[in-house]
């Protein structure tokens, strides 16, 4: 089984056994006042869509992506529940490209791949926003996971950001007790 596969197994997994949908991240919905409510969005890594949905019913065209079919079906089945339409890939981000933008609004939430950050400005409108969370190694201090394979390295997140400007960075212990890195980042208008 290639690695892609193995890890498609271990999330739909990992699904099944938690079928219950989370609320929207608390630090998306801190930047309501400053996200767009029309245009294209992409939700990556998205799991079971619970920022996909919030950001659908505020208005965008959302594209959930994620490795899981069971986190996609389940976002589907819940969608339509709520009278949305989400678009669901399912695609491995680690192998696979992201889908063709542009988007006005990409969210990528508790989800680490380096080389990613190198393909959002392909993908990102001008002037589209980019927002961003992940525990860094502090967390470790309270937390022992995620591993500290999954985690940013502490003052790691801004280097990351190519060809996209910083509006609000914080690294820090959340209320949530968690040590992160938020970015919220725009593509230039040119």
């Amino acid at each position: 089984m290639s690695q892609s596969q193995d890890d498609r197994q271990r999330w739909n997994d990992r699904y099944r056994q938690s079928p219950v949908p989370r609320e929207p991240s608390d630090f998306l919905r801190s930047l309501a006042d400053r996200l767009p409510t029309t245009g294209r969005a992409l939700d990556l890594a998205g799991g079971q869509g619970h920022d996909a949905r919030w950001l659908a019913k505020r208005g965008l065209d959302v594209t959930l992506v994620d490795v899981s079919d069971v986190a996609l079906e389940q976002a589907g089945a819940l969608a339509r529940a709520d009278g949305l339409d989400l678009g669901l890939l399912r695609l491995d981000l680690e192998v696979d490209p992201l889908p063709p933008g542009p988007f006005d609004l990409v969210v990528c939430l508790n989800y680490l791949w380096r080389p990613l950050f190198a393909a959002l400005p392909a993908v990102l409108a001008p002037g589209g926003l980019f927002v961003y969370a992940q525990p860094t190694r502090s967390n470790l201090q309270r937390h022992p996971h995620p591993s500290a394979r999954f985690l940013l390295e502490d003052g790691e997140l801004p280097t990351l950001l190519q060809d996209l400007q910083s509006l609000s960075l914080t690294e820090g212990w959340t209320d949530g007790g968690r040590h992160e890195a938020r970015v919220l980042a725009r593509k230039p208008l040119r």
